[in-house]
């Protein structure tokens, strides 16, 4: 594209997918969670259930519904549960006219039950209870079910049926990856890698955000992946984590920060990398330097038993002897050191200042101490790794340099 020249937004894609004519994709060996691994879930959350005395758990559609029965399916004010009891088969209750649909990615067995528009999903899936011999137990639910839903089925059962969180047993159970999700995660981290080497080498002046976005979500596509996400922050906006409304393009000596990610059957990436258009000035290279030992720092922290929180306690006390913050204080670091990973974007533990959960192997975070000046620029450099029983374990390499920042 010349120089300061705007393309429209069909332009840009149609552009964009013609320029990954040579990528390949990346996913052919790439395989989903089996339905034995499945089973093997629902046989530790029932076991958990069983030891704490729980009758059943109540899971809306969402990140742990595919985990445990491979359903895959959105949200609306129809509702769509599944009910696992401590003994016995899922069952799914669903809108009638949707269940073929939710049918299609059923891995684990059990029962799907229908409701008709005119009658109440709630009593549906109390009679679900009630039928798996957990009507009388407490009934554990998955932290994201919505409020309408857990009272509709409490008054279902006549108020009497106890209600409690689910959090602590979902979070054992998707604590710890399996070598499969693993792989599936190092898939979709290679993928997201190799997207943003294509477009670093295309980034031109007088590109705007959406256009270099254009471009990653095509070679993502084009290599397998789906896209999640991909956050480009120019100039200003570069100090702000998550952006700003006002539009940026690129010039010379522009900050480019792209945040980005895909998912591979499920599983996601996670990659920021950061740099500048152009020639870049000293503070520009001492701030990308000063974030790129914070991620070094952060891994080198990392070993198995200690808390995870403490990870975050160190990167922040190097950026205070730097002059940044202190804590959480603008100009430095403002949110945390990491997160983890997995089915979801962000989920527990995080590295985070107070978290006290041991690390242990098969956990998965990100490692991304950002630095950001308001009304200047921020620098963000992110990659995901995995704990071993030997160590930190890196999806992709660090960025080498500013100059080498893919």
């Amino acid at each position: 594209m010349a120089a300061g020249a705007i393309a429209s937004a069909p332009a840009v894609a149609k552009a964009a997918a013609a320029d990954t004519a040579g990528l390949k994709p990346l996913t052919t060996d790439a395989k989903a969670i089996t339905v034995e691994e499945r089973r093997a879930r629902l046989a530790k959350l029932q076991a958990l259930m069983q030891a704490r005395k729980i009758g059943a758990m109540l899971i809306e559609p969402g990140s742990s519904l595919e985990y445990f029965t491979g359903v895959r399916w959105h949200r609306s004010e129809r509702t769509t549960a599944a009910v696992i009891p401590a003994r016995g088969e899922v069952v799914i209750v669903t809108p009638a006219f949707e269940e073929p649909s939710v049918r299609e990615t059923l891995q684990v067995g059990g029962e799907v039950r229908p409701w008709d528009e005119h009658e109440s999903p709630f009593a549906r899936i109390y009679g679900a209870l009630r039928d798996r011999g957990a009507g009388a137990g407490p009934l554990a639910v998955e932290a994201t079910t919505r409020f309408f839903i857990v009272d509709g089925v409490r008054e279902a059962a006549g108020g009497n049926l106890p209600i409690v969180s689910g959090d602590t047993l979902v979070r054992e159970c998707r604590l710890i990856k399996s070598p499969a999700e693993l792989a599936l995660m190092q898939t979709a981290n290679d993928i997201t890698i190799a997207a943003l080497r294509h477009v670093h080498q295309r980034v031109e002046t007088g590109m705007r955000g959406p256009d270099i976005a254009a471009l990653m979500n095509a070679a993502t596509q084009a290599m397998g992946g789906s896209p999640e996400f991909a956050l480009v922050l120019l100039n200003e906006a570069s100090a702000y984590p998550h952006g700003s409304v006002q539009p940026q393009s690129v010039r010379e000596g522009s900050v480019i920060l792209m945040d980005c990610g895909c998912t591979v059957h499920g599983y996601q990436s996670d990659i920021s990398r950061s740099w500048v258009h152009g020639q870049a000035t000293a503070r520009q290279r001492k701030v990308w330097n000063t974030v790129k030992r914070g991620q070094e720092i952060a891994l080198e922290t990392a070993r198995l038993g200690i808390p995870v929180g403490t990870i975050d306690d160190a990167v922040r006390g190097f950026y205070v002897k730097e002059g940044w913050g202190p804590g959480y204080h603008l100009p430095g670091l403002s949110h945390r050191t990491g997160h983890g990973i997995g089915l979801d974007g962000h989920e527990s533990p995080y590295l985070v200042h107070g978290d006290a959960t041991p690390l242990q192997a098969g956990m998965c975070f990100s490692d991304e101490p950002g630095l950001y000046t308001p009304g200047e620029f921020g620098i963000r450099l992110e990659d995901c790794w995995h704990m071993t029983e030997t160590g930190p374990k890196l999806f992709t390499g660090l960025a080498a340099s500013l100059d080498q920042p893919i």
